[in-house]
């Protein structure tokens, strides 16, 4: 019923039917999610999980495993793409220590999640134990409460570390059933000789773990632990009926596997931006979304998620403020 109510509201703006085109679709969806003809966007916020993973050993990055928790640090101090754009469209933004290879100090901006200090090869075992797959469950559910208790109703995931497009990579061509080749990407910049052995490490360990349709055992296969953590994050956002921002690459394969936990949690997300990095495209074709953006962007961090939140809160700037075509006095078409 309140979907019929909100396009018809839609619909009755002085505009043609349609005109304001993806607009439209958000200020639809978050009516519906909430169930309101006028939504409110409340305490937005944007969580980074970080984590380390033991394939980075293998050489599949162009970037040392030191830099995971570089830049941590950086997002602390406040000096990464993400904490601008943040603090430019006013979004809280938290940081969370899922898995770094590092020993951070207290600090009130870092939230400690830590699981262990990057997860194993992937290649010839699983990434994590039967005991650090059942606290990536756990870990994130007291962080979403809060923030779901403090007013926070719109929720964006972002991530940090080294090799965790290899993680993704294996997770999505696991449940999207596609060929490394289709999913593998250049990550933090890899050259043709750089990316072509990645992609033969990776085909690699698909030959190892097989084909694995669980989800709990195919994030414990491969990782990480920001990838487990963000994707129960995912699911306990929707169970408080928050609106989920995914951002890239990393963060859609984490909502790929919630996904094939639950697939209404669908109605609730919005994929601010198509990333640059290869496999994505294939990724969204396959949940059946069109992203907001497409900004040839592949930094993560959230920062899609960021860079598309003022788009969303025109969706519903106009749904709550534009005139009707009655109230404003404007004939509509015939």
């Amino acid at each position: 019923m309140i979907k019929e109510q909100l396009q018809h509201k839609i619909n009755f703006k002085t505009k043609p039917l349609g005109a304001l085109g993806a607009l439209e679709k958000i200020a639809l969806q978050i009516g519906t999610i909430q169930n309101t003809l006028s939504p409110q966007l409340t305490k937005p916020t944007i969580i980074i999980f970080a984590a380390d993973h033991g394939i980075a050993k293998e050489g599949v990055s162009a970037y040392p495993q030191e830099v995971t928790f570089q830049m941590v640090m950086n997002f602390l101090q406040g000096g990464a793409a993400i904490n601008v754009f943040a603090q430019q469209n006013k979004i809280d933004l938290k940081v969370v220590d899922a898995g770094v290879n590092f020993d951070f100090e207290a600090n009130e901006n870092l939230i400690d999640l830590k699981i262990g200090r990057g997860t194993n090869c992937f290649l010839a075992n699983k990434a994590m134990t039967d005991t650090q797959i059942m606290e990536c469950i756990i870990a994130p559910n007291y962080t979403i409460k809060k923030l779901y208790e403090d007013g926070c109703n719109i929720i964006g995931f972002g991530e940090m570390g080294i090799g965790n497009t290899s993680a993704a990579t294996m997770l999505m061509s696991n449940f999207c059933n596609l060929p490394i080749e289709d999913c593998a990407g250049r990550g933090t910049g890899l050259n043709n000789e750089q990316l072509n052995k990645k992609i033969e490490i990776l085909k690699r360990a698909k030959d190892f773990h097989g084909e694995i349709k669980d989800p709990i055992q195919a994030l414990q296969a491969f990782g990480g632990f920001e990838i487990a953590q963000m994707c129960y994050a995912m699911q306990r956002a929707f169970e408080y009926n928050m609106t989920i921002l995914v951002d890239g690459f990393i963060a859609s394969t984490a909502f790929l596997v919630a996904y094939n936990t639950n697939p209404n949690i669908l109605k609730n997300a919005i994929f601010c931006h198509l990333s640059d990095e290869h496999g994505h495209k294939n990724l969204l074709n396959y949940l059946g979304v069109e992203p907001l953006l497409k900004l040839g962007m592949r930094l993560g961090e959230g920062t899609g998620c960021a860079v598309a939140y003022p788009l969303i809160e025109s969706a519903i700037s106009f749904l709550n403020n534009m005139a009707s075509f009655e109230s404003a006095g404007v004939s509509n078409k015939e």
